[in-house]
């Protein structure tokens, strides 16, 4: 099977996507706006970029109904400034309670029950409950597409500082076990990592 996705819809494409490009990591992006209300909404398109300087990426895409810009990036936009949170199957069902588009005067940390803490060098703050977050400033922001609903943009976020619980680190490396995070699948499922494997890659000869 072969298709053309100018001759399909929107939301045939994005079931596509989000069904095949699985598992997915979930940033979970707070922020805070220039008038101070808090907010908090989780994002699968996620992933690292580098590691010099430390570098992170997401994808918020404009809303499906109106195509106007979510919150976050109005935020981020605005401040510059933003927290990344991993999220754990701890904090799964509050995660989801902040998915919903809420007005922006509304205060996702309040909805979901999670507790703001202060960060060190951002202003807005990191989710006590989560294991690992990032301190991010804002690298730069691409537009993809146009105004349509469907359409979005690349956050990239330069790690200013990382926060990770005492019981994570262990040795120098992230303890999955621990950490326990989930990732995205489609509609409303999600998948643990409890089952890994190990493939050794080949020096390069000398």
């Amino acid at each position: 099977m072969i298709i053309d996705p100018t001759e399909q819809s929107l939301k045939e494409n994005h079931k596509i996507m989000i069904g095949s490009i699985v598992p997915r990591p979930i940033a979970f992006v707070s922020t805070k706006s220039n008038d101070g209300i808090l907010n908090l909404a989780p994002f699968s398109y996620f992933n690292g970029v580098c590691s010099n300087p430390p570098t992170i990426m997401f994808a918020p895409a404009r809303r499906g109904y109106d195509g106007l810009t979510k919150d976050t990036l109005n935020n981020i936009q605005d401040t510059k400034e933003f927290v990344v949170n991993l999220v754990s199957e701890e904090i799964s069902e509050p995660m989801v309670a902040c998915a919903t588009d809420y007005d922006k005067e509304i205060d996702e940390f309040e909805i979901s029950g999670l507790t703001p803490i202060d960060c060190v060098k951002v202003k807005p703050p990191r989710v006590k409950e989560s294991k690992v977050s990032f301190e991010c400033s804002l690298n730069t922001v691409v537009e993809i597409g146009g105004a349509e609903a469907g359409a979005g943009f690349i956050v990239i976020g330069t790690i200013v500082m990382f926060h990770i619980d005492d019981m994570v680190y262990k040795d120098g490396h992230i303890d999955l076990e621990v950490l326990n995070p989930i990732g995205r699948l489609a509609g409303n499922a999600y998948t643990r990592i409890i089952d890994t494997f190990d493939i050794v890659r080949q020096v390069k000869p000398k």
